[in-house]
């Protein structure tokens, strides 16, 4: 059984809150690395079409021991099939790459602006959705500009918006606006690809008071704060660490220091001026 606790999503969907990212995984790596996360008690996994792994992670879902229903499954729609027909033929390509009937979460990749496409392919992610081959649908690197005018134009409030969060980037008014609209919040690049954060030394000494690693901590932090998270590796030492986060607890200290870490700082493009595939 998967001790990772879940939240609800403004579907009720039931969502487990640390979850495993294929992101950089080859197709061929991603079958060994799924069944991997999932014998480890895994049960959310996050792929993309851009991820070019959706086939791979298709196989060890059906080779996994752990009946379908109970493993959440999200992709993203990439750059180039923005648009509402095009959007559709890609989810239909996406869950024959999987293997699938339905996805339970279906995301739009990026806002893409200087195509300012998002409103349509949204109104397709609704169609999807009130099929029920998306349980549900939401975004990913939207900022709030690009998140009231889905409001305002559509009629379906994202269940999630996946963004570039970790302590060196907070998001703290992005995060306060999901958390007003009922939006769930979820991190990529969630350990700020490694690097400097793990060696950041608030982040080693509270690692080392608590006998857990960095990486561990900052998981936490995620979990302590309410977002969800899905940290990637094909490592299975750290496919296994990444998970055992649910035995310790940060203390109000631990989490006003490392609220203290924040500096604005992306490890990937910014949303408002990332156009690529457009």
């Amino acid at each position: 059984m998967s001790s990772v606790p879940t939240i609800t999503l403004n579907t009720s969907a039931a969502m487990p809150q640390l979850g495993f990212g294929v992101w950089q995984v080859p197709d061929e790596e991603a079958a060994p690395a799924v069944g991997t996360a999932i014998e480890a008690g895994y049960r959310s996994i996050d792929t993309a079409a851009a991820y070019e792994n959706e086939e791979g992670v298709g196989k060890a879902i059906a080779d996994a021991d752990v009946p379908r229903d109970q493993l959440f499954v999200t992709t993203k729609l990439w750059n180039g099939d923005q648009g509402y027909d095009a959007a559709l033929r890609a989810f239909d390509l996406s869950l024959d790459k999987l293997g699938l009937d339905h996805v339970d979460l279906y995301l739009i990749h990026w806002p893409l602006p200087a195509k300012d496409a998002y409103v349509e392919t949204w109104k397709a992610f609704e169609k999807v959705y009130k099929e029920g081959r998306a349980k549900a649908i939401g975004v990913s690197n939207f900022q709030i500009p690009h998140l009231r005018r889905l409001f305002e134009e559509t009629d379906v409030v994202p269940a999630l918006n996946q963004i570039e969060l970790h302590p060196y980037l907070q998001q703290a008014d992005l995060r306060a606006f999901h958390a007003e609209h009922g939006i769930a919040t979820e991190a990529w690049s969630p350990l700020a690809q490694g690097g400097g954060l793990l060696k950041d030394d608030t982040v080693t000494r509270i690692a080392s008071a608590h006998g857990k690693t960095p990486a561990q901590v900052v998981l936490r932090w995620h979990v302590q704060i309410g977002n969800v998270v899905i940290p990637k590796s094909v490592t299975p030492s750290r496919i296994r660490e990444n998970i055992d986060v649910f035995d310790f607890e940060l203390s109000d200290d631990d989490l006003a220091a490392i609220a203290g870490l924040n500096r604005d700082e992306r490890t990937g493009p910014d949303p408002d001026t990332f156009n690529l595939g457009a």
